[in-house]
């Protein structure tokens, strides 16, 4: 993001940082309010604030009466929570990269999701094991060029994760589908994924609409399978 970023922004970023780097494990529950308020010398409506941006993107959850609890556990970054989440089942956690950052016209698949234009803004990115390298995930998403994320392919992602990157461009998922199979990989994806062309992976193809039904993102990826797990939390 842009400029000097408000309190709870640079909160949440510290608390993000806490947790992707495996100082907050999945599962633990987060100090209480009055405790992060003390230890940044905020409002506990600034800690509020900075909880509700790391809910949104996927790190945490918060249960009333009972706290905040990470759900981070070193699956590639911005899965939702309430959807089918990946989670490294084998392997020290994961860092993603990005691959590419550029415009796409895609007919079939403007066709597949109702959509009167075939133009994206696509993010390719890829996930590897930190202990060694391997590439265990890939993904595809597939964003509307609304103003902010047509600026993308000229300026790039950039440390910005695409649910913050979302919320700048006036886009919150609030429902979907999402669908999980397994197929062979093609040569491509083989050559990113640093396989063999027919290699099975776990595929997930997930499409997310603003509550007026306005097209928010699909995004399509391949999990190896001896290294994720799909969890489907609810309730």
């Amino acid at each position: 993001m842009t400029g000097v970023p408000l309190k709870h922004q640079r909160i949440s970023r510290i608390l993000a940082r806490e947790i992707r780097d495996g100082s907050r494990r999945a599962g633990e529950r987060l100090p209480g309010e009055h405790t992060l308020a003390e230890r940044f010398g905020v409002s506990r409506t600034t800690i509020r604030a900075a909880l509700a941006e790391l809910s949104e993107e996927g790190l945490i959850t918060t249960r009333t009466g009972k706290g905040s609890y990470v759900l981070f556990d070193g699956r590639p970054p911005d899965d939702r929570f309430g959807w089918a989440r990946a989670r490294v089942v084998r392997g020290a956690g994961t860092a993603v990269r990005t691959l590419s950052v550029r415009e796409a016209h895609e007919g079939a698949l403007a066709t597949e999701l109702g959509l009167e234009k075939d133009e994206f803004v696509c993010v390719e990115r890829a996930g590897e094991l930190v202990a060694d390298g391997t590439v265990v995930s890939y993904e595809r998403r597939f964003l509307p060029p609304v103003p902010v994320i047509r600026e993308l392919p000229a300026r790039s992602l950039g440390q910005e994760s695409v649910p913050a990157l979302l919320r700048r461009a006036g886009l919150r998922p609030d429902h979907g589908e999402q669908r999980v199979s397994g197929r062979p990989v093609d040569a491509r994806e083989a050559e990113l994924l640093r396989r063999a062309p027919g290699d099975w992976f776990l595929e997930t193809r997930r499409t997310s609409r603003a509550a007026d039904g306005t097209f928010v993102e699909h995004v399509v990826g391949l999990l190896d399978p001896e290294h994720f797990e799909l969890t489907l939390t609810f309730g």
